[in-house]
């Protein structure tokens, strides 16, 4: 396996475009140069799989692609940055336009695409904008990398950094390529979803086995994130796999769709690290790995506890090696452990530190515990001495810069 550069174009028959189109001037200074309408689109019809926010509210984009890949196809995605199209007025009738336009540009129909928005809710979208945009959206389409970038760009909203990856294995005998773009950097605890993730594919293999592979390592990967404790309304994982790559179908679960998981789960778990590294104010990527306990449920409830507490959040924003808020969160993530066997070390490039032992403290040097903790990295690493079952979970610390993001996001 390896990793290479072209995201969402890497596979073989994909285009993908973003271009500025004014969905965003509602509420900035219009720059043409900040990209807000994207699309990804294969040569070929694809297999279709996607997880989906399970916040009660949803928006309607969600609810439309749902619908649309109910019959576990699709060959394209539109959507759109600085609106989310929830709980907004004619927010179907919109949600719909997006798709009937990228389709009218295409000469494809408007169930071949996924339709998805993020931003500001409550608002109106500016579909006109959109519908107007869709053409020379279109015609920007190409299989370059730059291509790929520009829709990493356009679906960003208080993102700091593009997130886009590509990774190569071998199945069947032939290269098969899988390629992503995501977004995400606060209203980000999901729960059976991601932010947003489009994933490509030129593995051949059926819509059940995509399903299953999607599902299994989403619940490894994005649901082990947390930045803010907040649900989206817009939580949406799309992936299409055209076949392109000439392999073998990928009708069971054997050797090549191990191959495939592999390949998958190496792709979501940089997008993870990447999303929780950049949440919005973050100064540092918080990872929380959880060992020795008695299940894979238990040890991943408890390590997401961890760097999604406020506390430990904010201590290690302040490089504070205050160790008992990370035994405080174990203890209210109503996953079974006895304290009393409880180790805690924090660790980073810059070194290691156990800080606590069966439970207790330990003598520990407070300035290398400032030192480890001052890294853009650092991990908290735990063992409940109870089994042999592990999970790791990622999130951020939480900064002066979070507020001031979210108190006036509107304004």
């Amino acid at each position: 396996m390896n990793i290479i550069t072209g995201g969402v174009t890497a596979p073989k028959g994909f285009k993908a475009a973003g271009i500025h189109c004014g969905v965003k001037d509602n509420f900035t200074t219009p720059v043409p140069d900040k990209k807000d309408l994207a699309m990804v689109l294969s040569d070929v019809p694809c297999a279709a799989a996607g997880t989906y926010t399970r916040n009660v509210v949803k928006a309607d984009p969600v609810i439309l692609t749902k619908e649309y890949l109910a019959d576990h196809k699709a060959q394209g995605i539109i959507l759109d940055s600085g609106n989310a199209n929830a709980c907004a007025p004619k927010g179907m009738e919109n949600a719909k336009r997006m798709a009937a336009a990228a389709a009218a540009a295409t000469g494809l129909a408007p169930q071949d695409f996924a339709v998805c928005s993020t931003g500001i809710i409550g608002v109106e979208l500016n579909i006109t904008a959109i519908e107007a945009g869709v053409p020379a959206l279109v015609a920007a389409l190409a299989d370059t990398e730059q291509a790929s970038n520009d829709a990493a760009h356009a679906i960003l909203t208080t993102d700091l950094k593009i997130k886009e990856i590509a990774v190569t294995t071998e199945i069947g005998g032939k290269t098969v390529t899988v390629g992503a773009i995501a977004k995400g950097s606060g209203m980000i605890h999901p729960n059976m979803g991601t932010m947003l993730c489009f994933i490509t594919t030129d593995c051949a293999i059926t819509h059940e086995m995509l399903e299953d592979a999607l599902r299994e390592i989403v619940a490894r990967t994005f649901n082990r994130v947390t930045v803010d404790g907040d649900t989206s309304t817009n939580d949406m994982c799309v992936v299409l796999a055209n076949g392109m790559a000439g392999n073998p179908l990928i009708e069971w679960k054997d050797e090549d769709y191990s191959a495939f998981l592999a390949a998958l789960e190496e792709l979501c778990r940089q997008l993870a690290r990447s999303i929780a590294g950049d949440g919005e104010g973050a100064s540092k990527l918080v990872t929380c790995r959880m060992t020795g306990a008695r299940s894979e449920e238990s040890a991943e409830r408890l390590a997401k506890a961890v760097v999604g507490s406020s506390l430990v959040k904010a201590a290690m924003f302040g490089a504070d090696a205050n160790w008992g808020r990370v035994l405080c969160a174990m203890g209210y993530s109503r996953a079974p452990f006895r304290p009393d066997r409880v180790d805690a070390s924090f660790y980073s490039s810059a070194g290691r530190i156990q800080v606590c032992k069966d439970g207790s403290a330990v003598e520990f040097d407070e300035d290398l515990a400032k030192k480890i903790l001052s890294e853009e990295e650092v991990s908290i690493i735990i063992n409940v001495n109870e089994g042999d079952c592990t999970a790791t979970c990622w999130g951020c610390d939480l900064t002066y810069d979070y507020v001031r993001i979210n108190g006036d996001y509107r304004t």
